[in-house]
């Protein structure tokens, strides 16, 4: 018989109960006991208590209460605008702060983040050291939290928020079924998700929907209840994590050296080069500084993006600054690409395409990515809209021709292409023998193509060319065109000049 084991997962909840109010005390709008903070927002016409502060909590005064009764219960009452943008927010900064402790952290808006610690309590001393650590951290910023583990998203949310003791004793509430069925399942005397986790679902289904028999399932782990991260967990990523802070910067990049060398470890394993790496700096104050470099071309090796960091860190208006000290660094390889192993020549002589690429990283990582330009391309099949300048690397793949074979398009285009007169052909709809350009007579004596390029009829109307590559009596070869289908399109298509080959 085989056994499967399945990873038991654990999550952590940080609720904020005052958050909003916490919000304008870091702006200096606070409450006192004798003048309590309350947040009101218009709901139906009339104001309404959407968020308080703990002076107000403690008076009795509540979200959804209406401003006019809660003016009538306190004297002296402070009210503000409420802002769910700005807390929205504020919740996205607070999720960001967390993810020192893992990258698996979900902003539950309007006041709760999910952190799904599975494998990383350990590296804090336990869930204990881990929850410590997090709660003197949130105090030093100025926030009150609330915090809760269990073994599903949902149960660590509900247990946070009421203050359970165990899954079993929270209120129906916690299944946030809304008040028309929580209402409904106090009538029918179950009060608790214990009065409910111990009877048939298919009952409970039957009687107040299926969603309710999802919710319990969903607190209970029953079913599935995926938390969607705010950042996508990358490929490959590793971290290093220090007793003590420290202040010594030399010291944090050569251990992003080492980080950029596991890192490359785990890429060739994949049989993947990386395109993109990101570094963050945590320092024991709380704060974070992130680096990221761009390479041309997938790479595992930790040479070059050590260099690459490097230029990046130099060119840095707010230097790397230790404060206090940093006690982690974390080096995430969020794009990778397939690469295959590369055989050197027998004179060990780079190839001319890494080589570049190297030489491209190396001065957008000095200059910046908005100082170097270079070529993209672009969907469209028309010539002067195939590629654009853009800064950074270069994205996408150019048409190569065959080995031993010209290339099928010149590497730079007249714009605008320049119109040719007195031309002379064969037949109308064949290549032109002899054309005037500018002063001087222009004789073909081999001709390519056509190859025929269709407007883009999405954008604007237009006149499908036929495209030649020609040469004349003296060697030069020339990118031409015929604007409009003779016959069908155009009685007397003209003809232009669209670029020179080298």
């Amino acid at each position: 018989m085989t056994h499967v084991s399945f990873v038991k997962r654990r999550y952590l909840a940080l609720w904020f109960p005052w958050l909003p109010a916490e919000r304008l005390a870091r702006a200096g709008r606070t409450g006192s006991p004798e003048h309590p903070l309350v947040l009101a927002e218009s709901v139906k016409g009339a104001l309404r208590l959407a968020a308080t502060d703990r002076h107000a909590e403690a008076l009795g005064l509540l979200p959804g209460l209406p401003l006019a009764d809660a003016r009538a219960r306190v004297t002296g009452l402070r009210v503000a605008d409420h802002d769910a943008e700005a807390d929205r927010h504020l919740l996205e900064r607070l999720a960001d702060l967390s993810i020192r402790y893992t990258p698996m952290v979900m902003p539950e808006p309007p006041d709760t983040l999910i952190l799904d610690i599975t494998g990383t309590a350990h590296l804090f001393g336990g869930e204990d050291g881990l929850v410590r650590d997090a709660r003197a951290r949130l105090r030093r910023h100025g926030f009150t939290v609330r915090t809760a583990f269990a073994d599903t998203p949902d149960a660590a949310w509900a247990l946070a928020r009421f203050g359970a003791s165990s899954v079993a004793a929270l209120p129906v509430a916690a299944l946030r079924l809304g008040e028309a069925r929580e209402t409904a399942l106090h009538r029918a005397g179950l009060y608790t998700v214990g009065d409910i986790v111990y009877r048939p679902l298919s009952g409970l289904a039957a009687r107040f929907g299926a969603e309710a028999a999802t919710a319990v399932r969903r607190m209970v782990g029953d079913a599935e209840s995926p938390i969607a991260p705010r950042r996508v967990l990358p490929p490959v990523e590793v971290e290093r994590r220090f007793p003590e802070p420290v202040a010594r910067t030399d010291y944090v990049l050569g251990v992003l050296a080492d980080l950029l060398a596991d890192a490359c470890r785990m890429l060739e394993a994949r049989g993947e080069g990386g395109r993109r790496f990101e570094v963050a700096f945590f320092r024991s104050d709380g704060k974070e500084q992130e680096v990221a470099v761009e390479t041309s071309a997938p790479v595992r090796h930790a040479a070059p993006v050590v260099t690459l960091f490097a230029h990046s860190l130099a060119r840095l208006e707010d230097p790397l600054d230790p404060g206090f000290g940093f006690d982690a660094v974390r080096l995430a390889v969020p794009v990778t690409e397939p690469l295959a192993p590369g055989q050197p020549d027998l004179d060990r002589a780079p190839p001319p395409g890494p080589a570049l690429h190297a030489l491209v990283d190396r001065l957008v990582a000095r200059l910046g990515p908005d100082r170097l330009l270079r070529f993209h391309a672009r969907e469209s099949h028309v010539p002067e809209r195939a590629s654009r300048l853009r800064p950074g690397s270069p994205s996408g793949s150019w048409p190569v021709p065959p080995p031993d074979e010209p290339p099928l398009r010149p590497l730079a285009l007249l714009r605008p292409p320049r119109l040719l007169s007195h031309v002379v052909a064969d037949v109308p709809d064949g290549p032109p023998r002899r054309f005037r350009l500018g002063l001087h007579f222009v004789h073909i004596v081999r001709a390519e193509g056509p190859e025929r390029i269709a407007a883009e009829w999405w954008r604007r109307p237009g006149l499908t060319r036929d495209y030649y590559r020609v040469e004349d009596e003296s060697g030069r070869r020339l990118w031409i065109f015929r604007h409009g289908l003779y016959g069908r399109e155009e009685t007397s298509p003209r003809w232009y000049l669209h670029g020179l080959f080298a």
